[in-house]
C-alpha cells in the first residue's frame, strides 16, 4: 500500500505538469467560470438576491466542468490514442493511476472554487463561506459523483472526434435545467423533478447553503442523498465499462 500511495504522488505530479502544459485545459478551467460569473454579475449587479443564487451556480458548474467534462475529454483522447493501453501494461498499478487522476481533478475543482469565492467577495460583495464543513462535504461528493459519471459517459464516446458532441448533449441540458430551476421559484413542476432528480441542482442547494444562506447540513441531507446515488451508480458503471484499448480494437 506505501508504494500504491507514492506511485499515485508521482502520477498526481505528471497529471498536474500535463494540465499546466495545455494553455486551453486552463483556460475553460479557470478563466471560463469567471467569464461567466462576470457576465452574470454584470447583468444581475443591481439585485443582491440574484448575486447570491449565481455564486454556487457557478461554483457548481465548475466542478462539473473540471469533473465530468474533463475526464470524459480526457478518457476518450487517452483510450483512442492507446495512451491506456501502454499504461496498463507497465508495472504502475491501476488504483496509483486512477488515484493520480482524481487527485488532480480535485485540485482543480478546489482551485476553481477559491477562485469563485473570492471574486464573489471582491466584486459582488458576497460573504466568505457560512459553512467551511459543508462547503468541503458538498465539494468531495460533487467531485466523486461527477468524475465517476465522467469515465462512465466516456464509455459510451465512440470516437475522440464526436466527444464534444456527446458531452455537450448532457452538460449544457443539464446546466440549463439546473439553474433554471434553482433560480426560478415557478418552474414546472415537472422541470423541477427532473432538476432534482439530477445531481447538479442538488450541488448547487448544498453550495448554496454553505456559501450563502447558512442553512446546516442536516437540512440538505437529500440533496446529499441524491448526489451519493448518483456516485454510487456512476462508480458502477465506470468500473464495470471501463476500456483500456480504443474501441473495436
Amino acid at each position: 500500500m506505501p508504494e500504491t500511495m507514492v506511485l499515485g504522488w508521482r502520477q498526481y505530479r505528471l497529471e498536474r505538469k500535463m494540465f499546466w502544459r495545455n494553455p486551453s485545459a486552463a483556460f475553460f478551467n479557470f478563466v471560463l467560470p469567471l467569464l461567466f460569473l462576470a457576465a452574470g454579475g454584470a447583468i444581475l449587479s443591481g439585485s443582491q438576491s440574484d448575486l447570491d443564487k449565481l455564486l454556487p451556480a457557478i461554483a457548481a458548474m465548475s466542478v462539473m466542468a473540471t469533473t465530468f467534462t474533463a475526464l470524459a475529454y480526457n478518457i476518450v483522447f487517452l483510450r483512442e490514442r492507446g495512451v491506456l493501453k501502454r499504461i496498463r501494461g507497465t508495472p504502475l498499478p491501476t488504483l496509483s493511476y486512477f488515484g493520480g487522476v482524481a487527485a488532480n481533478a480535485f485540485t482543480n475543482c478546489a482551485i476553481q472554487i477559491a477562485i469563485v469565492l473570492v471574486a464573489g467577495r471582491v466584486v459582488f460583495g458576497i460573504g466568505w463561506p457560512q459553512d467551511w464543513p459543508e462547503l468541503l462535504v458538498f465539494v468531495l461528493a460533487g467531485v466523486v459523483c461527477l468524475a465517476a459519471l465522467g469515465v462512465a459517459f466516456a464509455h459510451a464516446i465512440p470516437n475522440f472526434e464526436s466527444t464534444a458532441a456527446y458531452v455537450n448533449a448532457v452538460f449544457l441540458p443539464v446546466v440549463f435545467v439546473s439553474f433554471y430551476v434553482f433560480d426560478s421559484a415557478g418552474a414546472p413542476g415537472f422541470l423541477r423533478s427532473i432538476a432534482e432528480g439530477l445531481p447538479l441542482q442538488p450541488l448547487i442547494v448544498g453550495l448554496s447553503g454553505a456559501m450563502v444562506t447558512g442553512r446546516s447540513l442536516s437540512d440538505n441531507l437529500d440533496a446529499l442523498a441524491v448526489i451519493g446515488l448518483w456516485a454510487a451508480l456512476g462508480i458502477y458503471l465506470a468500473v464495470r465499462g471501463f476500456s483500456w484499448e480504443r474501441t473495436g480494437s
